[in-house]
């Protein structure tokens, strides 16, 4: 991402800034190796967050779309989305209650359970409100979030199928860099296993009598890899499509693939070893911790230009920047860009970002930000 001092000058910072096409590149490379494999590309809004993106991604050959929320599944509708699936456990009447009203206005709205008590009050409402639900059952193949052993998968799925508001047709999972139950930096080894755990899911199914057809996996570190085992119908990448600090360490990304970054002001450098910024934790994302393993960031974002630079510290509204000479060499008033270690959270912090296009800065609305129901 290039941008010229002119533009700098103009940004309303703390702020956030998309490379339009570089996404576009990242949207196109991430479709025609997922196709190429045999594979449907179903990603997940919530690194963008925004309806705009998703139809490039649709409009790219992607099956549909993926949300965590029926919150951002009614915006990105609004937006024109008509396949979408909810990949998070539908929990709460109120929940139920809209995912219901929403089904009618799509093509193909999939739900998600991983639990009989989920799975019981979804029907049930389904079929008071004369309905019958499409449904996937979630797998924990290691991540150890949400999901049902797999162990315990086919009796459960057994379960499910009987229930006459819902249509089990299929299973999901999230696994990311897990080989073992354990982190590991081995993409294609995680992703092997997360194909065989998901087939042998699925056979087990199939052999209670539950005739499921899709096999959803994969994240942005392991979607490539997962498709191409074979083994599995769909894959959910999410972070692919703007890429950061996070995917360069995973393997699947090279730096000037990074379609986004910070821009932040110094405000105050009364210090030669510090100076501070006019964002803190209220903008730069601060869901991975410093100095840990695997890969020990040692700041909140990356300067851009400056290595020496490190975004040490935040307070809500300052971020303090330290060298490692000891004099950061800062004046107020300089404007920096950063890169973010992880996207998603980084622009869910964010009402509205820049787009840069054709050489042109344009503000768009975060359509979805915020919308955690």
């Amino acid at each position: 991402m290039k941008l010229t001092r002119e533009q700098l000058a103009t940004l309303e910072t703390p702020c956030v800034i998309i490379d339009v096409a570089q996404a576009r590149r990242n949207i196109r490379d991430m479709q025609r190796a997922v196709t190429a494999a045999g594979c449907a590309l179903r990603p997940h809004v919530k690194t963008h967050k925004m309806a705009l993106f998703a139809r490039m991604q649709v409009e790219a050959g992607a099956r549909g779309i993926t949300c965590a929320k029926v919150s951002e599944a009614e915006i990105m509708a609004a937006g024109g989305l008509r396949d979408i699936f909810i990949a998070y456990p539908l929990v709460g009447a109120f929940r139920i209650r809209r995912a219901l009203a929403l089904a009618p206005t799509l093509d193909r709205l999939i739900l998600a359970v991983d639990s009989l008590e989920s799975a019981q009050a979804l029907s049930d409402a389904a079929r008071a409100a004369g309905m019958r639900v499409e449904a996937r059952l979630e797998i924990d193949t290691g991540a150890g979030r949400t999901g049902v052993p797999p162990r315990r998968a086919a009796e459960l799925a057994r379960c499910i199928a009987a229930m006459p508001g819902l249509r089990l047709t299929g299973i999901y999972t999230f696994k990311g860099l897990i080989y073992q139950g354990k982190a590991t930096q081995d993409n294609a080894l995680a992703a092997k296993e997360e194909g065989e755990l998901m087939r042998e899911a699925a056979r087990g199914i199939r052999a209670a009598g539950v005739p499921i057809a899709d096999i959803s996996a994969g994240s942005s570190p392991t979607g490539v890899d997962v498709a191409r085992t074979g083994m599995v119908t769909e894959v959910r990448p999410g972070t692919y499509i703007f890429k950061d600090q996070m995917l360069c360490r995973e393997h699947v990304a090279q730096p000037e693939q990074i379609a986004v970054r910070y821009a932040a002001t110094v405000v105050s450098a009364q210090h030669e070893a510090y100076a501070v910024l006019d964002g803190g934790s209220k903008t730069f994302a601060t869901d991975i911790p410093l100095h840990a393993p695997p890969f020990y960031y040692p700041g909140y974002a990356a300067v851009e230009g400056r290595p020496d630079l490190c975004l040490s510290r935040m307070n809500e509204e300052h971020g303090i920047l330290t060298a490692t000479s000891g004099q950061t060499g800062l004046r107020v008033g300089d404007v920096l860009t950063l890169i973010p270690i992880h996207a998603c959270t980084a622009v869910n912090l964010q009402n509205t970002v820049y787009l840069l296009e054709d050489g042109a800065l344009t503000r768009h609305r975060v359509d979805a930000r915020g919308m955690t129901v």
